[in-house]
């Protein structure tokens, strides 16, 4: 059996805007294992991006509990969870975030020197392809060559954990697919547990398991007996 990496207890999330109370988590149990590729999938509000948060240590729940590995990380304060993330957990999100001004091999260093074991920038940038890029700025490349520095910049650090908030939701499907396989492969030959947000319901076909979110819960899990290869979605 593969390793828990995460699991959560009864998670709940309410947001109190002080008018209205906005129910985003309504009791989620959930389990994700050591090296496993997971799509999370579902409609707009229905609770995948706030349990992404959580389990990155970037927000609280209001109700439940949630484990990395056997460390609880319900109550551990925003210091002990910055560290958390710093150490242990990789964010890719559907915008890039990269510095206008800094080259590919800059944006990626901002991580390798906060990280306790980084890898070298080029190293990174080398396994997402990028290697006769490192010195090129944002605006000298595309929205997908973004997208595989902010990859680099995020598994630099040697992250156990990889959370992608649709990473191909600002792409076309020929630059999408190529993150895919991107991440695909990250996943394959590190073994960083991936987890894939996405509204593409094709993307779901390339993961060992599809986690299906509605109304703040977890409707249906699914495994993959038959993965498909990136380069065969098409969207």
């Amino acid at each position: 059996m593969a390793e828990i990496i995460f699991r959560t207890q009864g998670v709940t999330k309410v947001y109190d805007t002080g008018q209205v109370k906005v129910h985003a988590l309504a009791g989620v149990d959930l389990k994700l294992f050591e090296a496993e590729l997971t799509v999370l999938l579902g409609p707009s509000g229905s609770g995948k991006s706030t349990l992404l948060n959580i389990l990155g240590g970037l927000d609280h729940v209001t109700d439940g509990r949630v484990w990395f590995k056997d460390t609880e990380l319900t109550n551990m304060s925003d210091r002990g969870l910055t560290r958390y993330r710093r150490d242990h957990v990789g964010f890719v999100f559907q915008f890039y975030n990269l510095v206008p001004s800094l080259t590919a091999r800059e944006n990626v260093q901002l991580v390798t020197d906060v990280a306790p074991d980084p890898m070298p920038a080029e190293e990174a940038l080398e396994l997402v392809g990028l290697g006769s890029r490192m010195n090129h700025f944002p605006s000298e490349m595309s929205g997908g060559e973004q997208q595989r520095v902010a990859i680099a910049r995020a598994i630099a650090k040697r992250p156990q954990i990889l959370l992608c908030d649709e990473p191909t939701g600002a792409l076309d499907s020929t630059t999408g697919v190529q993150v895919l396989e991107v991440l695909n492969d990250i996943n394959e030959r590190i073994g960083t547990t991936t987890v894939v947000i996405t509204h593409n319901a094709e993307i779901q076909r390339m993961a060992h398991r599809v986690i299906f979110f509605q109304d703040g819960k977890i409707s249906e899990v699914r495994v993959n007996e038959h993965r498909i290869a990136p380069s065969e979605i098409v969207w």
